[in-house]
């Protein structure tokens, strides 16, 4: 007789399983292919020879190993760690808004990022202070500052009407900041190339440095978003229901949504804006293992983290030796399936 408790429990570890097979496998192909072409094989031994006494021949050349290790493992892991948050955060948006269109940039992340990241370009003097790049430090604290005013600002509205009061904070947020930053990019037109190269995405020339400042920030909000699956298949059937089994949804809401936030500023802070990985990898997933949140989130994880892989290897192959914004090759892929789940989703209220 078969136990129920494994039977149960499969269908949500094969997919994670399977999926994290997937990523592996695109992690090494994004690490071949490129303007210099390396082996796969060179590759994968020389990222175990970097294991604690594992001593191996990768056959690399020193100018390859340079071009691997300091130029595309990096990207590539940036990929995989945007990708990732990006995914995970759109998951805890709709989580908590009960909505598959809601957006990690819902709450004026992008536009207060943004609005950080021109106003360094524009006004500093250098590309870093004490060792840290101020472009992506000043895009994370332009995010999480743009969030936190929009929290503050639906909180004091009344709570009547819900997360509508939130999500209406943070259009007028975005708003303002995005008025704010075009207002700075029209008086200072000499730089409007280096603030479009941002605003559009870019995973070139992301270094070690970048991927150090943020990793405990995404750290912190991926392990919060996870241990708070539960709790948001518990809320999917409302507050007060949640309430009746001893969920304080207020409260999950909160913590959700600022490590959703968080994961999303840290994001936009080395990549720039990269648009509909938060609504499109979400959607995907729930058709594959189903609308729990303990499932959601973590593939989610994993499927963004694969999907930004692969459409970073689109973005500099399509037109090489030229390079496309990577957030113009995710619009491709993600306006038309956005237009998709608008019109399967009519109906739904924020």
């Amino acid at each position: 007789m078969k136990d129920p408790v494994r039977t149960r429990h499969r269908p949500a570890v094969l997919p994670l399983v399977f999926t994290g097979v997937l990523l592996v496998g695109v992690v090494v192909l994004g690490l071949t292919v490129g303007a210099a072409d390396l082996p796969a094989r060179g590759v994968v031994l020389a990222l175990l020879d970097r294991l604690p006494f594992v001593d191996l021949d990768d056959g690399l050349s020193p100018v390859q190993y340079s071009v691997l290790m300091d130029l595309r493992l990096p990207r590539v892991l940036a990929a995989v760690t945007v990708g990732g948050l990006l995914a995970m955060a759109g998951a805890g948006y709709q989580g908590v808004f009960r909505n598959p269109l809601a957006d990690p940039y819902l709450l004026g992340a992008a536009s207060g990022a943004g609005l950080g990241a021109t106003l360094v370009i524009v006004y500093a003097d250098g590309e870093s202070a004490a060792g840290v790049p101020v472009v992506p430090l000043a895009a994370f604290v332009g995010a999480m500052g743009g969030v936190l005013l929009a929290y503050v600002l639906g909180a004091t509205a009344s709570r009547s009407s819900g997360t509508a009061n939130l999500v209406l904070a943070g259009v007028a947020v975005a708003q303002f900041l995005s008025a704010a930053q075009t207002y700075v990019q029209s008086a200072n037109t000499d730089e409007l190339r280096r603030i479009y190269s941002w605003i559009f995405g870019r995973l070139s020339g992301i270094g070690w440095s970048e991927l150090r400042m943020i990793l405990p920030y995404a750290l912190v909000s991926v392990f919060v978003m996870l241990a708070h699956g539960r709790l948001l298949d518990v809320m999917s059937v409302g507050d007060e229901e949640a309430a009746g089994l001893g969920v304080r949804a207020g409260r999950v809401r909160l913590v959700v949504l600022i490590a959703a936030s968080l994961a999303t500023a840290s994001a936009v802070a080395i990549s720039g804006l990269i648009g509909f990985v938060g609504i499109v990898v979400p959607h995907i997933v729930r058709r594959f293992v189903g609308g729990s949140y303990r499932r959601v989130l973590p593939m989610s994880l994993l499927c963004g983290a694969a999907f930004l892989v692969l459409t970073d290897i689109v973005a500099r192959t399509l037109t090489a030796p030229g390079e496309l914004p990577i957030g113009v090759v995710t619009a491709f892929v993600g306006a038309p399936f956005f237009v998709f789940v608008l019109r399967g989703t009519r109906g739904v209220d924020v």
